[in-house]
Protein backbone atom coordinates (compact mmCIF):
# COMPACT_ATOMS: atom_id res chain seq x y z
CA UNK A 1 0.00 0.00 0.00
CA UNK A 2 1.94 3.04 -1.10
CA UNK A 3 1.59 6.61 1.29
CA UNK A 4 -1.12 7.81 -1.18
CA UNK A 5 -3.70 4.60 -0.88
CA UNK A 6 -3.40 4.85 2.69
CA UNK A 7 -4.87 8.39 2.81
CA UNK A 8 -1.48 10.39 2.87
CA UNK A 9 0.38 12.12 0.26
CA UNK A 10 3.71 11.67 -0.39
CA UNK A 11 5.31 15.12 -0.80
CA UNK A 12 6.56 14.96 -4.05
CA UNK A 13 2.44 14.84 -4.52
CA UNK A 14 1.43 18.05 -2.52
CA UNK A 15 4.80 20.03 -4.26
CA UNK A 16 3.20 18.99 -7.81
CA UNK A 17 -0.39 20.55 -6.52
CA UNK A 18 1.83 23.45 -4.68
CA UNK A 19 2.85 24.30 -8.32
CA UNK A 20 -0.14 24.10 -9.20
CA UNK A 21 -1.53 26.85 -6.61
CA UNK A 22 -3.46 24.85 -4.45
CA UNK A 23 -2.75 26.59 -1.03
CA UNK A 24 -3.60 23.47 0.99
CA UNK A 25 -0.88 21.52 -0.53
CA UNK A 26 0.94 24.21 0.66
CA UNK A 27 -0.39 24.22 3.94
CA UNK A 28 0.53 20.30 4.41
CA UNK A 29 3.90 20.19 3.21
CA UNK A 30 4.66 23.27 6.02
CA UNK A 31 2.72 21.37 8.80
CA UNK A 32 4.78 18.17 8.02
CA UNK A 33 7.98 19.64 8.16
CA UNK A 34 7.78 22.79 10.12
CA UNK A 35 8.38 21.33 13.35
CA UNK A 36 11.80 19.26 12.15
CA UNK A 37 12.67 22.67 10.10
CA UNK A 38 12.52 25.03 13.23
CA UNK A 39 14.59 22.53 15.57
CA UNK A 40 17.49 22.59 13.14
CA UNK A 41 17.37 26.23 12.71
CA UNK A 42 16.74 26.52 16.56
CA UNK A 43 19.51 24.55 17.24
CA UNK A 44 21.72 26.58 14.65
CA UNK A 45 20.96 30.20 15.77
CA UNK A 46 19.74 29.70 19.50
CA UNK A 47 17.41 32.13 19.73
CA UNK A 48 13.77 31.11 19.33
CA UNK A 49 12.40 34.18 18.15
CA UNK A 50 15.19 34.65 15.39
CA UNK A 51 14.55 30.83 14.56
CA UNK A 52 10.77 31.24 13.92
CA UNK A 53 11.25 33.93 11.74
CA UNK A 54 14.09 32.25 9.45
CA UNK A 55 12.06 29.11 9.39
CA UNK A 56 9.19 31.05 8.21
CA UNK A 57 12.00 32.72 5.66
CA UNK A 58 12.96 28.89 4.44
CA UNK A 59 9.43 27.81 3.93
CA UNK A 60 8.74 31.21 1.21
CA UNK A 61 12.06 30.77 -0.41
CA UNK A 62 10.84 26.88 -0.50
CA UNK A 63 7.40 27.89 -2.14
CA UNK A 64 8.48 30.80 -4.35
CA UNK A 65 11.85 28.11 -5.91
CA UNK A 66 9.06 25.13 -5.61
CA UNK A 67 10.07 24.86 -9.89
CA UNK A 68 13.47 24.15 -8.83
CA UNK A 69 12.39 21.21 -5.89
CA UNK A 70 13.28 17.65 -7.53
CA UNK A 71 10.53 15.42 -6.84
CA UNK A 72 12.84 12.67 -6.90
CA UNK A 73 14.39 13.53 -3.99
CA UNK A 74 12.96 13.48 -0.44
CA UNK A 75 11.36 17.28 0.19
CA UNK A 76 12.71 17.27 3.70
CA UNK A 77 16.32 17.42 2.48
CA UNK A 78 15.74 19.81 -0.14
CA UNK A 79 13.71 22.07 2.85
CA UNK A 80 16.73 21.59 4.88
CA UNK A 81 19.48 22.21 2.98
CA UNK A 82 16.91 25.62 2.46
CA UNK A 83 17.31 25.89 6.00
CA UNK A 84 20.77 26.12 6.21
CA UNK A 85 21.43 28.68 3.91
CA UNK A 86 18.68 31.18 5.61
CA UNK A 87 20.81 30.30 8.92
CA UNK A 88 24.23 31.01 6.93
CA UNK A 89 22.63 34.18 5.68
CA UNK A 90 21.10 34.81 9.00
CA UNK A 91 24.66 34.63 10.67
CA UNK A 92 26.18 37.30 8.63
CA UNK A 93 23.41 39.27 8.65
CA UNK A 94 24.00 39.48 12.73
CA UNK A 95 27.86 39.35 12.06
CA UNK A 96 27.38 43.10 10.11
CA UNK A 97 24.61 44.39 12.70
CA UNK A 98 27.43 43.16 15.27
CA UNK A 99 29.99 45.45 13.63
CA UNK A 100 27.93 48.20 13.03
CA UNK A 101 26.91 48.21 16.62
CA UNK A 102 30.06 47.95 17.71
CA UNK A 103 31.47 51.50 15.47
CA UNK A 104 29.06 53.75 17.03
CA UNK A 105 30.89 56.46 18.98
CA UNK A 106 30.97 55.84 23.01
CA UNK A 107 28.54 58.64 23.37
CA UNK A 108 25.85 56.85 21.41
CA UNK A 109 26.08 53.41 22.43
CA UNK A 110 23.60 51.62 24.42
CA UNK A 111 24.07 50.85 27.99
CA UNK A 112 24.66 47.52 27.90
CA UNK A 113 24.38 45.68 31.68
CA UNK A 114 26.65 44.14 33.40
CA UNK A 115 27.72 40.48 32.90
CA UNK A 116 29.25 39.84 35.69
CA UNK A 117 27.49 36.23 37.55
CA UNK A 118 23.95 37.13 38.49
CA UNK A 119 22.09 35.59 41.57
CA UNK A 120 22.72 31.78 42.72
CA UNK A 121 19.57 31.04 41.17
CA UNK A 122 20.88 29.85 38.05
CA UNK A 123 21.73 26.41 37.99
CA UNK A 124 24.90 24.22 36.90
CA UNK A 125 22.67 22.32 34.39
CA UNK A 126 21.91 25.87 32.84
CA UNK A 127 25.42 26.88 32.67
CA UNK A 128 26.72 23.92 31.09
CA UNK A 129 24.00 23.66 28.65
CA UNK A 130 24.78 27.54 27.33
CA UNK A 131 28.38 26.86 27.99
CA UNK A 132 28.27 24.08 25.39
CA UNK A 133 25.89 25.80 23.06
CA UNK A 134 28.92 28.61 22.51
CA UNK A 135 31.30 26.01 21.69
CA UNK A 136 28.75 24.01 19.41
CA UNK A 137 28.72 28.20 17.89
CA UNK A 138 32.32 28.04 17.68
CA UNK A 139 32.66 25.43 15.50
CA UNK A 140 33.17 25.80 11.48
CA UNK A 141 29.63 25.50 9.83
CA UNK A 142 30.49 21.99 8.19
CA UNK A 143 30.71 20.49 11.24
CA UNK A 144 28.46 22.27 12.87
CA UNK A 145 26.06 21.27 10.37
CA UNK A 146 26.83 17.57 10.43
CA UNK A 147 26.32 17.75 14.30
CA UNK A 148 23.26 19.13 14.97
CA UNK A 149 21.64 16.95 11.91
CA UNK A 150 23.17 13.89 13.24
CA UNK A 151 22.41 14.59 17.32
CA UNK A 152 19.37 16.67 17.12
CA UNK A 153 17.69 16.01 13.78
CA UNK A 154 18.53 12.06 14.23
CA UNK A 155 18.84 11.93 10.28
CA UNK A 156 21.30 8.23 9.72
CA UNK A 157 24.59 9.17 8.13
CA UNK A 158 23.08 8.40 4.61
CA UNK A 159 20.58 10.84 5.31
CA UNK A 160 23.25 13.87 5.90
CA UNK A 161 25.49 13.34 3.54
CA UNK A 162 22.25 12.93 1.26
CA UNK A 163 21.48 16.36 2.17
CA UNK A 164 24.22 18.43 1.71
CA UNK A 165 25.87 16.31 -0.73
CA UNK A 166 28.99 14.41 0.36
CA UNK A 167 29.72 11.43 1.07
CA UNK A 168 28.95 9.37 3.77
CA UNK A 169 32.59 9.05 5.11
CA UNK A 170 32.66 12.66 4.95
CA UNK A 171 29.50 12.72 7.13
CA UNK A 172 31.82 9.79 9.84
CA UNK A 173 34.81 11.86 9.43
CA UNK A 174 33.29 15.08 10.20
CA UNK A 175 31.00 14.26 13.22
CA UNK A 176 34.14 12.66 14.92
CA UNK A 177 35.88 15.69 14.47
CA UNK A 178 33.43 17.64 15.78
CA UNK A 179 32.67 15.58 18.58
CA UNK A 180 36.80 15.80 19.42
CA UNK A 181 36.57 19.70 19.25
CA UNK A 182 34.02 19.90 21.24
CA UNK A 183 35.20 17.94 23.78
CA UNK A 184 38.67 20.24 23.66
CA UNK A 185 36.89 22.84 24.29
CA UNK A 186 34.52 22.09 26.89
CA UNK A 187 37.99 20.78 28.26
CA UNK A 188 39.23 24.04 28.75
CA UNK A 189 38.31 26.83 30.94
CA UNK A 190 35.14 29.04 30.06
CA UNK A 191 37.09 32.22 30.13
CA UNK A 192 39.75 31.12 27.14
CA UNK A 193 37.70 29.69 24.39
CA UNK A 194 33.47 29.16 25.08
Amino acid sequence: MTASENGVQADSDLAARAIEGQEDACRALMERHRAAVYRLIHAQIDDADAALDVTQDSFIAAFANLHRYDRTRPFRFWIMRIALNKCRDWRRRRAVRSFFFRAKPIEESVHVADDSPGPELEIDRRRELARARRAIDLLPENLRSVLLLRTIEGMSQAEVAALLAISEKAVETRLYRARAKLTAMLRESPATRV
